[in-house]
């Protein structure tokens, strides 16, 4: 087995990096991080909800604490002309795409097998039940839901009293964002398809154009957070993806629309879902569609939820773990700091871990971005991944790249000093 310290660790996260795999395709990922937990003395239990592997090792009596990491990619092409970078591609609904880790699930799967490592070694220092949950398609907001519904908590003895975590973020190396409370959007994604009628571009008055038709809805849509949503509210709606025709003289009979709509309540998330079906039925009925709309949801998140209790007792604990490391920190241009920032609009699933098994959740935000382009910067005051300093590129992005080092390092440590702090 590779080792899981050192280079070791750096070699493992740049393999992951290099083959991305898409949510429940996560196979050599899997097979990767079973091979290691056996290897550290973990019983191994493998494909819960499809690609899931969770590692159990006990210490004796005491609580039972789990560690959660995701571990799939995004179908996108990378542009960050790293020597490790992918160069895997897949086809998603018809279009073809690069493939990437890019939010991070490489860093996520690395640290957390880096701290099972150091836990294995270490178990004069701590009692009870450690639970390493590596968890397939996070992506798609369902991996949680599946790994529950295959009986997770049935398959290791028993559900957890706490559920840990991080996410590395584009804020610089040696500092943690840990929002008690809500601190990450619900999420909802749905599909639609409108229905037109086809015919030759050149006579559009004997057609439905659904083309006209979307555009039409893609622009109505961007109304609803502007005068259906308060000033003392939030929410996000965006259309992602616009696919209709073939060619430029052919009017198509439908369009498809890929809609996201962000929400940090359950009544704005109520009416942002009711004013996209009303806006879209409305617009179809304009048009004179020849057949109602089809609207389908197609992915779900819960707004994720830190326990403000267990939060504020970890936070000590991730200060201590930044304040003890200041001068690796320092000597990568960085300084030791714990925020805790607004909530964040993007979404998370692991708190359905959390919610099934009625405990408390606590979830951090790691930095690994170079702290140069950060100078000046006010970390405290940062709003979201819109407002990153010029150069620093969001989750997401093409051009995602944390920095291997320190991070890694760094987040194995948390996730130890975390875990060790419940297992006393």
């Amino acid at each position: 087995m590779t080792s899981l310290t050192g280079s070791g660790l750096l070699d493992l996260y740049t393999d992951l990096h290099r083959h991305p795999e898409l949510g429940y395709a996560e196979h050599r990922t899997a097979g990767i991080v079973a091979e290691a937990l056996r290897g550290l003395g973990f019983e191994v239990h493998e494909g819960i909800g499809g690609t899931g592997v969770v590692g159990v090792l006990t210490r004796g009596a005491g609580p039972r604490v789990l560690l959660r990491a995701d571990m799939d990619g995004l179908p996108v092409t990378e542009r960050t002309d790293l020597h490790y970078a992918s160069t895997d591609s897949t086809t998603v609904d018809g279009v073809e795409s690069g493939v990437m880790h890019a939010c991070g699930h490489d860093v996520h799967v690395t640290c957390l097998l880096g701290a099972c490592a150091r836990l294995a070694e270490r178990r004069d220092d701590w009692h009870g039940t450690l639970i390493a949950c590596f968890q397939p398609a996070e992506e798609l907001g369902s991996g949680a839901r599946a790994m529950l519904a295959d009986g997770l908590f049935d398959r290791i003895g028993g559900p957890p009293d706490v559920v840990l975590g991080q996410h590395v973020m584009p804020l610089p190396v040696g500092s943690v964002n840990l929002t008690p409370g809500t601190a990450m959007a619900a999420a909802d994604s749905l599909r639609v398809v409108l229905h037109g009628r086809g015919g030759h571009g050149s006579s559009p008055e004997a057609t439905v154009d659904p083309v006209v038709l979307a555009a039409a809805v893609v622009m109505r849509l961007q109304g609803v957070v502007a005068r259906e949503v308060g000033a003392t509210e939030s929410a996000v709606v965006t259309v992602g993806s616009l696919r209709a025709g073939t060619q430029a003289n052919i009017i198509p009979d439908r369009a498809e629309l890929l809609v996201n709509v962000r929400s940090f309540t359950e009544d704005v998330r109520a009416r942002v879902l009711a004013a996209i079906r009303r806006i879209v039925e409305a617009e179809c009925a304009a048009s004179g569609a020849p057949q109602a709309p089809e609207i389908e949801p197609i992915a779900t998140f819960s707004a994720m939820v830190n326990d403000p209790d267990a939060s504020a007792r970890t936070r000590t604990v991730l200060e201590r773990v930044l304040e003890g490391h200041r001068q690796v920190i320092e000597a990568a241009g960085g300084a030791p700091t714990v925020v805790s920032l607004p909530p964040v609009a993007g979404s998370e699933d692991v708190g359905e871990l959390a919610t099934a098994a009625g405990v408390p959740l606590v979830y951090w935000n790691l930095g690994g971005w170079d702290p140069a382009p950060f100078a000046g910067f006010d970390l405290s005051a940062a709003a979201g991944m819109g407002s990153l300093p010029a150069g620093v590129a969001p989750n997401h992005s093409p051009f995602f790249a944390p920095v291997p080092q320190p991070t890694l390092d760094l987040g194995v440590e948390l996730l130890v000093a975390a875990a060790t702090d419940r297992l006393r």
